[in-house]
């Protein structure tokens, strides 16, 4: 069988962030995608000891025991990855909250990473290669617009996230289903992709194809142009949104509070004004505030009669400093007092 034209840009994009002096994990569902990305990495380990390089890979399978068969699948992605050579292969199991208030999906992923970090650390590894591919970014997208999250959010799926490396966004599934076929590779047709009962089930068995059919054939690909665009834009203006917190951020308080200074606050534009505010609340350990949240917040800065204060996720809250108070003149973001 001839050589699929996307083996060897797979190939190309996996020798690119393997770590030269390590161990680099792949993660692996025993799906499609992440077994061709597991010959990819093969294949590029076998050239890196040719070379004598300090570059080893083996690869970590997450079993969420969700499925039935999930003994049974885990142990044929084994069986498969040691096959291509990979060493180590660790099977680790993934604890899913069933009450998560997130979800399923996202419990799921929270899983996943807490597996991938514990495996990391028990292996020595400092990277792991994540199997995502355009497809997966498509549905990213969609999924961003119909949460109305803003530009990060449509940015999608970032090629590397800390120690997280997904160098397969530049392929399809198809690409990687005949990579698995040039292999000889048997991939698992995970029923939950197709199970409507998840939205990114929906968006990919139904939405995107009727977008396909209904307003253009290439939306995958007009999608995966967005993101990319969309992660320019998003890192231009945190970039810029964070030397802005520095410049405006007054000494902290004894009791861990941060003050940023109003009236130049309120000049901002309002995507770095949001992004400024937004930044101090994370700053506290909370987590990224909701886009209304942030709004109540804002309108703080820009005139509202009320000076707060405005509870965020994480209980930390906002207010704007009183008129002959120590804090008039700044937005005060405190953290949360912990209750006796």
């Amino acid at each position: 069988m001839a050589a699929p034209a996307a083996l060897h840009a797979a190939r190309r994009a996996v020798g690119q962030v393997l770590d030269p002096e390590g161990l680099t994990l792949v993660a692996c569902s025993g799906g499609a995608d992440s077994l061709a990305l597991a010959a990819a990495a093969a294949w590029c380990q076998q050239r890196e000891a040719a070379e004598a390089t300090g570059a080893r890979v083996g690869a970590v399978v997450v079993d969420h025991h969700l499925h039935p068969r999930s003994v049974e699948v885990s142990g044929r992605a084994v069986q498969q990855l040691k096959g291509l050579g990979l060493d180590p292969v660790r099977i680790v199991p993934a604890s899913v909250d069933p009450d998560s208030p997130d979800g399923p999906e996202a419990a799921a992923r929270t899983g996943r990473y807490r597996a991938f970090a514990q495996a990391m650390k028990d292996l020595g590894a400092n990277r792991v290669l994540l199997a995502h591919t355009k497809d997966d970014q498509a549905e990213q997208v969609l999924l961003g617009l119909a949460r109305g999250s803003g530009t990060r959010s449509l940015a999608g799926i970032p090629p590397r996230r800390g120690p997280y490396h997904r160098p397969l966004l530049g392929l399809s599934r198809r690409d990687t289903e005949a990579i698995c076929a040039h292999h000889g590779l048997t991939p698992w047709d995970d029923p939950a992709n197709r199970d409507p009962r998840f939205l990114r089930s929906r968006i990919r068995t139904r939405i995107l194809p009727f977008l396909e059919e209904e307003l253009a054939p290439g939306i995958r690909d007009s999608l995966v142009r967005t993101a990319a665009v969309a992660a320019d834009d998003a890192a231009y203006l945190e970039d810029v949104a964070q030397r802005r917190f520095s410049a405006l951020l007054e000494d902290s308080r004894e009791d861990g509070a941060l003050q940023l200074r109003l009236d130049p606050l309120r000049e901002e534009p309002p995507a770095i004004r949001r992004r400024v505010i937004g930044r101090a609340v994370v700053a506290l350990g909370a987590p990224p505030p909701s886009f209304e949240r942030l709004c109540a917040a804002e309108r703080l800065v820009t005139g509202s009669a009320s000076a707060g204060p405005v509870q965020m996720e994480g209980h930390v809250s906002v207010f704007r400093g009183a008129r002959g108070s120590a804090e008039y003149g700044k937005l005060v973001i405190v953290p949360a007092t912990p209750s006796l």
